[in-house]
């Protein structure tokens, strides 16, 4: 079922650095052709009976099930990858609880051509248990096999034998670094740490910035008492680097006028189709939030020191700088009905966002943790659907802040009823609506479609506006905005 809940825009309004420091020039926003998503407050001035919604990703059950003996209960901190078209699966494998990088911690590895079904090769790297068919690709690699998390590097200066590149490592070492051409055979790059300042007590997560042109990490550190201090909230800090080697000063990221909230991990990284945002699909822990009695924990045969805390996934987003937005506070993805989804670290989202189908992304989460049955579950959403700006049967309207685009067509992702609509009228700088791409101008545009060309009088020519600063008014009733773009 799926569950909406409104937020109205005399909410908190954030405002991200590019965005502020437009604002603050009085110039336009640089729209070019990127893709712009409703998930912040980005390109939004003004809303008029219309609300931003979040969508609640659909439950498509369990894809992955960490049922080999080097897997096991407390397999996590995962990471997927859609690499041409081929789907890989990295995460933690490790049977029973231990000290964070212990020597038993390995990095285990799947694989799909659907993102659905998937599969454990037998690689043959490693010997586990005495026997090398096993699907590890690191091992004898403690510390970093705590927390391994892979991405894949989209430099475009990136060489062939580091195309995929990794960090892993905890606050006593420090954050190692790890490249390798295919993803399954990895190299140390150097024996020391590249990055030392930070608790890195949870998945820490790095990926080439096209927007940005560096590399960025966002790790872990509390909210209070400096960087390596366990202090306060579990909360995420940012660093750079150009080479992967030599990394900035770490700034904490900060969340608005928001109330703080143990975030264990961040999962920070760019959305694949509008990659100038990046999403941060993290786990929110809620501390000595107890649902389980000690009967019911030892019933499903839960670790006794793992359900005594509850946890959920949570979405916020970022365009670089230090500053997260949170205009969702609620749950993107609440614990599923059972008990066995209410124990501590379960509901954890495995790093990135990927494209399942020509309409369909796909989030996973890690459950049922600290259990026999700890398992990876996909969850399915739109294509660009996490959030839209919604208006119900008696209709709205929204303008947008100033902005300069480049293209000839405006494309957008929407969905109506049988009796609502989408209609766009495209004003001046000064809220002026200019003549040919009027409201009376406007098609009526009325179905379900992830790319739809707006017209207006059946012209869908835009690029005599190009270049020049416009706003778009979007009328809609009974009806979902997800996305725009110019092409």
């Amino acid at each position: 079922m799926r569950i909406r809940k409104s937020v109205i825009l005399c909410f908190v309004c954030v405002c991200f650095a590019q965005s502020s420091l437009l604002a603050q020039s009085g110039q336009p926003l640089q729209l070019g052709n990127n893709r712009e998503l409703f998930v912040d407050q980005y390109l939004i001035e003004k809303l008029n009976n219309i609300t931003q919604e979040l969508h609640t990703p659909r439950n498509e059950g369990t894809v992955l099930k960490f049922d080999n003996p080097w897997e096991g209960n407390f397999s996590g901190y995962s990471t997927i990858i859609k690499d041409g078209t081929q789907f890989k699966l990295f995460y933690r494998g490790i049977r029973e609880a231990g000290k964070d990088g212990n020597s038993n911690e390995v990095t285990c590895y799947a694989e799909s051509s659907d993102g659905i079904n998937w599969t454990k090769p037998n690689l043959g790297i490693y010997t586990i248990d005495g026997t090398t068919d096993n699907n590890v690709v690191l091992a004898n690699a403690a510390p970093a096999t705590h927390n391994f998390s892979p991405f894949l590097d989209k430099n475009p200066n990136a060489k062939a034998a580091e195309r995929f590149k990794a960090f892993g490592g905890v606050d006593k070492t420090g954050l190692f670094a790890f490249v390798s051409a295919d993803g399954i055979h990895w190299k140390k790059v150097q024996d020391s740490a590249v990055y030392k300042t930070g608790v890195f007590d949870s998945q820490n997560v790095a990926f080439w910035s096209e927007s940005e042109q560096q590399y960025v990490c966002y790790f872990r550190t509390w909210s209070d008492g400096g960087f390596t201090q366990y202090k306060g909230f579990r909360s995420v800090s940012r660093t750079t680097s150009k080479d992967f080697i030599h990394w900035t000063a770490p700034v904490k990221m900060t969340f608005g006028k928001t109330p703080l909230d143990h975030l264990y991990t961040n999962q920070t990284s760019p959305y694949f189709r509008a990659p100038q945002i990046y999403l941060a699909i993290g786990a929110r822990f809620m501390p000595k939030r107890q649902v389980l009695t000690d009967e019911q924990a030892k019933a499903l045969n839960v670790n006794p020191a793992y359900f005594k805390d509850c946890s959920d996934a949570i979405f916020m987003t970022t365009r670089g700088g230090s500053v997260y937005d949170r205009t969702f506070m609620q749950s993107f993805i609440r614990p599923e009905i059972g008990l066995e989804n209410w124990v501590s670290r379960s509901n954890y989202p495995v790093l990135n966002v990927v494209q399942t189908s020509p309409t369909e992304l796909s989030v996973y989460v890690n459950e049922s943790y600290a259990q026999p049955t700890a398992h990876i579950k996909r969850y399915a959403l739109r294509l660009d659907g996490f959030a839209s700006l919604q208006a119900n049967f008696k209709g709205g309207d929204a303008t947008t802040k100033p902005f300069v685009f480049k293209g000839k067509q405006l494309e957008i992702n929407y969905s109506t009823s049988a009796a609502g609509y989408v209609r766009v009228e495209i004003l001046d700088a000064t809220g002026k609506p200019i003549p040919g791409y009027t409201f009376n101008d406007s098609q009526e545009i009325i179905g379900n479609e992830i790319s739809r060309i707006v017209s207006w009088n059946g012209n869908s020519d835009v690029s005599s506006l190009q270049g020049k600063p416009v706003r778009l008014k979007i009328y809609l009733k009974d009806a979902d905005l997800y996305a725009l773009k110019f092409n």
